[in-house]
């Protein structure tokens, strides 16, 4: 079992849920996030004054499968989250964690099972 987390751009998350339940991933958390990377933030306008935003919105998923579906669904995730062709700064990051165990609480089931 591993646990996937994809930062990704908020305006790729409809692409990005709809690729992933088309590929039989129908479960996951999202969350508002806030970070940069080599962005290093943007320089917006409010009332005609500039100012630094440090922090860029992003999008965090995070998406337990078991093993035969990591593959497909980190694949899934790269080509439905990109901007371009070939992708931009700023389009977002994949991270695969070990999962030591995984509990359904209401069945009450634990291991691969319960993902």
């Amino acid at each position: 079992m591993k646990l996937v987390v994809a930062i990704i751009q908020p305006t790729k998350l409809k692409a990005v849920r709809a690729a992933l339940e088309k590929s039989g991933v129908t479960r996951m958390t999202v969350c508002d996030s806030l970070g940069f990377a080599r962005q290093r933030g943007q320089t917006p306008l409010y009332r005609g004054m500039e100012y630094k935003s440090q922090l860029l919105r992003k999008i965090s998923l995070e998406i337990a499968v078991n093993d035969d579906f990591v593959e497909k669904t980190i694949d899934t995730i790269c080509s439905a989250a990109k901007t371009g062709a070939d992708g931009n700064i700023g389009d977002g990051k994949i991270f695969v964690l070990p999962m030591g165990e995984a509990i359904d609480l209401s069945a009450d089931v634990r291991g691969p099972e319960a993902v």
